[in-house]
């Protein structure tokens, strides 16, 4: 048994490994293929005829006399660095040809000018590490939402209709499958709400239903270690009862109050219904395991 499970705690993470990488894959294609279609959708505004006319009309928006009127009775005092800028052109002097002649004056030191250089490549890789941990937030929160969403459902337990398998608060996963067996505890819709019950009866079993709450499967008593006490339960229907074709028989492990398949309000489940088997239960901690 212990190397059976290790075997299929190994298939599940290759599995998982798997799936993650290809919707990793998948998340990153589409990013990127929507950011090169913004850049040349961008690209060919700017030189549409829409965007220079909107050039044009702001322009000549600017240079009207209402406008003009409204910047002349603004305050004329203008930033140090536009004043530096127009010192310079009056000079007839690059920017560079001022900082050479600040340097040989000794006005600008060499080791000033190397601090602002290391300043600003620290600042540009800063900017690089913040963007590309962004892009990666965005990525990863995007796959997990897909995985949680389309491959492996994340449920939250509520009631106590499967205790003590599991508990009111449990929050476990879920995955779908082609086939579920006897004793998988399965996922379903019913009423626009989603249950948790477990696989009792395959589609065309047998199943009968003694007074004290005996479960036999084609004649064969079931055994069913996971349930605390049995009991009939809900039950309103005939017994012996036949499985329909692709449906499943479902009961609660808790089976005095558990409604499920023995009830008519709910009945066998079909294939389509199910959301997936649980696999294991990942929150509270104490809880964490294969769930059973």
């Amino acid at each position: 048994m212990k190397e059976e499970k290790k075997d299929f705690l190994q298939l599940l993470r290759s599995k998982i490994t798997e799936i993650w990488s290809a919707v990793c894959g998948f998340v990153v294609g589409c990013a990127t293929w929507t950011g090169n279609a913004c850049k040349k959708g961008w690209s060919a505004f700017k030189e549409s005829r829409l965007a220079k006319a909107v050039k044009g009309r702001l322009k000549a928006a600017k240079e009207s006399r209402p406008v003009q009127f409204l910047i002349s009775k603004l305050p004329q005092r203008k930033p140090k660095a536009e004043d530096s800028a127009e010192g310079e052109e009056s000079s007839g002097k690059s920017r560079a040809e001022s900082i050479a002649e600040s340097v040989e004056n000794d006005e600008i030191t060499t080791e000033a000018i190397e601090n602002e250089l290391r300043r600003e490549r620290f600042s540009s890789r800063y900017r690089k590490l913040l963007r590309s941990t962004i892009y990666a937030l965005i990525v990863t929160a995007a796959g997990a939402a897909l995985v949680a969403t389309l491959l492996l459902p994340v449920l939250q337990i509520y009631g106590n209709s499967m205790t003590p398998t599991l508990r009111e608060g449990d929050i476990v996963v879920t995955v779908k499958a082609a086939a579920y067996d006897y004793g998988d505890i399965c996922s379903f819709y019913h009423s626009n709400r989603i249950l948790v019950k477990r696989v009792i009866g395959k589609p065309m079993d047998r199943i009968d239903i003694d007074e004290e709450g005996n479960v036999y499967v084609n004649g064969k008593l079931l055994d069913e270690p996971y349930i605390k006490e049995k009991s009939l339960g809900e039950c309103d229907i005939e017994f012996p009862f036949r499985v329909p074709e692709g449906s499943y028989f479902m009961i609660g492990d808790h089976r005095e109050t558990s409604i499920d398949s023995r009830s008519s309000s709910i009945g066998c489940i079909s294939h389509d219904e199910i959301v997936g088997k649980i696999l294991f239960t990942v929150w509270p901690i104490k809880h964490i395991g294969i769930t059973k």
